[in-house]
């Protein structure tokens, strides 16, 4: 693993911590990717194929402490023999990144003390607010859509950075 000095913290930890076109370089071809939506209450958790065509809802974690949330995530991805981690980074409208997007990269800095699996930082602006207005038009209940929103929002985030990386395209990746 090629390891980076400077703002994706790589020099300090097990992981990388890339933006997505970055970390691209140091995903194999083929192998899943685990999809996140952080928020303050939960963790919305998503996972590709390994073919990487297509982002599916896995499950809504309950946060309770780091390491209870941590071990979960690495339950899941052993169970998909994942390959690399994307997290949704919540990007102000105007670019600027504000507490909510420095909580997700403390949570990945975090995270990746625990994994050797790359992070890969995802765009996520509007992407709670999409799925919200597809639940919607698809008649969900209020509770129905409370219980699955942060899960389909961790497909939606995931499911962009498949077709981000799809364009990027193979000669990318290992």
């Amino acid at each position: 693993m090629v390891r980076r000095a400077g703002p994706c913290y790589a020099s300090l930890m097990a992981a990388l911590i890339l933006p997505l076109a970055e970390a691209a370089a140091h995903l194999p071809t083929r192998g899943a990717l685990i999809g996140l939506d952080l928020g303050s209450k939960t963790i919305g958790v998503a996972a590709s194929d390994p073919d990487r065509r297509l982002a599916s809802a896995v499950e809504t974690i309950a946060r309770r402490n780091f390491s209870a949330d941590a071990a979960r995530l690495l339950a899941l991805a052993a169970e998909r023999q994942a390959v690399a981690f994307v997290l949704g980074l919540p990007i102000n409208m105007d670019g600027s990144e504000g507490p909510r997007a420095q909580s997700a990269r403390a949570f990945a800095r975090n995270l990746a003390r625990r994994i050797e699996l790359p992070i890969g930082l995802w765009d996520e602006r509007l992407s709670t607010a999409a799925v919200e207005r597809q639940l919607i038009a698809a008649d969900a209940s209020r509770s129905r859509r409370a219980a699955v929103i942060d899960q389909h929002a961790a497909a939606y985030i995931l499911q962009g950075a498949l077709d981000r990386l799809r364009r990027i395209g193979p000669h990318s990746q290992k």
